[in-house]
């Protein structure tokens, strides 16, 4: 007999508030006890939690960008009633969740229990003294600890560098296996002197990672060889023999408070070792496998620039329609040369920086989309005197409603009305080259400048909404952008896009059309000019547009149809009404 059970979010350690950054499954989707469900991820781990029970899915409580923890209810799930003689009673012992707790952070994944409430944290026994403290200067190894039940562990990233000085605590390189990411910190603090790992290498407990001079007191508390990572040991994890350095066995009972995670610093991140893995969950890393997809060109458009399985999916689709091979990575018919190394250090001083992450992944879809489109620029002018009388006369009656009234909301209002007018200018090709897409939505999307790099956030609907409304949407995307918390849905379904420049400065530019739109607008800085109205010339404040669009689907004559067209209407705003 179907039963409808509620699903929660078992025990996952000493985690709380964890952010979900990808859903596995969907209304509907009949799963199996032990599928992955979906993804968390916190400041040192990615976690996949599994299905305690099978059945049908009837509703997801959650979704991507939800902050969740333990108790807290993922689905129902409708069950047939023979999955459910696998799982727990809901009389399930305070016993058998610490046990279950403490086999999900020896590394066995997470508790796959369906928990009726969140349980107790498990005590936790202090740590073994160390049989000795190194001295300063002295050179150490430090092994891999113990990590639970996993061998030949695959090094996905490694975050320092020889020279580096590291802290206690500080990651020094992260493993991923089937079902969990995890950051191993270092034991001591000191100086690193030599790396023994490098990303790719398979890593089993004990096997040497690096050797480091210690500095200065130690005082870590902890043996080389058997420093935890990130994930919390259970009292059980700590009761079990210990490794190759012994480690005396933890009183039960005891507990300790234990430190806060240990965020990487800029220093790390600018120290990670090349050929880095795309950042994607184990089971995306899989799916990858079996298509023979290299993830390495795969744009992710999940959190962060997660690749999830969608993006995978779209990779392979585009590659097969364009005929290139999977991993291709530019899906392109042709082969650039690779771009000669030089060695600058011969010519004086140089410093390497690391390109920030939104740089790389920019950069890449930059460089696809200036060598795939045959751009064309369109160079105009367009006579914003009265618009920005107007905008000036507003800006109290905005103040006072606690909104700064730039010129970019007028912009995009006009903007927004050129389109509609003429759409093909917010189409897109097919993938095969063959046909457009016509879109009946007006999605803007807005490039904002931030310390990590350029974000094109997306305004949507432009066209249905006041110009008020548009200004206190552009400071909000604004603020996001720069604090860097837009979300994937943030920055998609864009069917045009504007770059202004204006509080800059510049009289003109070529920007890249961003693919698989067909057009941007380029705005520079608005300078007064003298213009001849017939009989004499005035001063009149001249904006510069820059149109640079896709000339496969729009010709010349619509490219500077559409230039003109926007000049007349920010030339007079009456023409919005129309």
């Amino acid at each position: 007999m179907a039963t409808v059970e509620d699903i929660l979010l078992p025990d996952i350690g000493d985690f709380s508030d964890v952010e979900v950054i990808e859903i596995l499954v969907a209304p509907g989707d009949r799963i199996e006890a032990e599928q992955s469900i979906l993804s968390l991820e916190s400041d040192k781990a990615t976690i996949e939690i599994p299905a305690p029970l099978a059945g049908v899915i009837r509703a997801l409580k959650v979704k991507i960008g939800d902050r969740i923890s333990q108790g807290d209810l993922l689905m129902t799930l409708e069950t047939d009633g023979a999955g459910s003689e696998e799982a727990p009673s809901k009389e399930t012992s305070a016993e058998g969740q610490s046990a279950q707790a403490a086999a999900s952070e020896r590394g066995a994944g997470p508790a796959t229990t369906r928990p009726t409430a969140p349980a107790p944290a498990s005590p936790q026994a202090p740590r073994s003294t160390p049989p000795r403290t190194p001295s300063s200067g002295e050179t150490i190894s430090v092994v891999l600890p113990d990590i639970g039940d996993f061998a030949d562990i695959p090094v996905i990233e490694v975050l320092i560098a020889p020279g580096d000085r590291i802290e206690v605590d500080q990651s020094l390189l992260t493993l991923e296996s089937d079902k969990a990411t995890m950051e191993i910190p270092s034991p001591y603090a000191g100086v690193v002197e030599e790396l023994a790992v490098k990303a790719g290498d398979t890593l089993n407990q004990g096997d040497l990672v690096l050797t480091l001079r210690t500095e200065g007191e130690v005082g870590s508390g902890e043996p080389i060889a058997t420093a935890a990572p990130m994930a919390a040991n259970t009292a059980e994890e700590l009761e079990a023999p210990p490794g190759p350095a012994s480690s005396a066995k933890r009183a039960p009972g005891e507990s300790e408070r234990r430190p806060a995670p240990v965020l990487p610093r800029p220093e790390d991140m600018a120290a990670i070792a090349k050929g880095r893995k795309a950042h994607a969950s184990p089971a995306v890393r899989r799916f990858a496998r079996e298509l023979g997809v290299d993830l390495t060109f795969v744009k992710g458009s999940g959190p962060k620039g997660r690749v999830l399985k969608d993006d995978v999916q779209g990779f392979v689709k585009q590659a097969l329609a364009q005929g290139a091979p999977t991993g291709a990575g530019t899906a392109l018919p042709f082969a650039l040369p690779a771009v000669p190394e030089v060695d600058f250090a011969k010519f004086g001083p140089v410093e390497v920086t690391e390109l920030s992450r939104i740089k790389k992944l920019s950069g890449r879809h930059l460089h696809r989309s200036w060598i795939s489109v045959p751009h064309v620029t369109q160079f105009d002018e367009a006579d914003i005197t009265s618009l920005e009388d107007f905008r000036k006369g507003q800006k109290m009656q905005a103040a006072e409603k606690g909104i700064k009234l730039t010129f970019v909301p007028f912009l995009l209002k006009a903007v927004a009305t050129a389109l509609n007018r003429m759409p093909v200018l917010k189409a897109s090709l097919t993938a095969d080259g063959e046909a457009l897409v016509l879109k009946h939505f007006t999605h803007i999307g807005v490039a904002v400048d931030t310390p990590q790099g350029l974000v094109v956030p997306v305004v949507r609907d432009v066209d249905k909404k006041g110009i008020f409304a548009l200004a206190a949407e552009l400071s909000e995307l604004g603020e996001k952008a720069r604090a860097g918390k837009l979300l994937p849905g943030d920055m998609q379904g864009g069917c045009f896009s504007i770059s202004s420049l204006g509080g800059i400065g510049g009289t003109a530019f070529t920007p890249i059309v961003n693919a698989p739109e067909v057009a941007i607008l380029g705005v520079s800085r608005a300078t007064t000019k003298p213009v001849w109205n017939g009989q004499s010339f005035e001063p009149r404040l001249m904006l510069p547009l820059s149109l640079s669009y896709d000339h496969r689907v729009v010709d010349g004559a619509d490219g500077a149809r559409f230039t003109s067209l926007l000049g007349e209407l920010l030339g007079d705003l009456r023409q919005l009404l129309l």
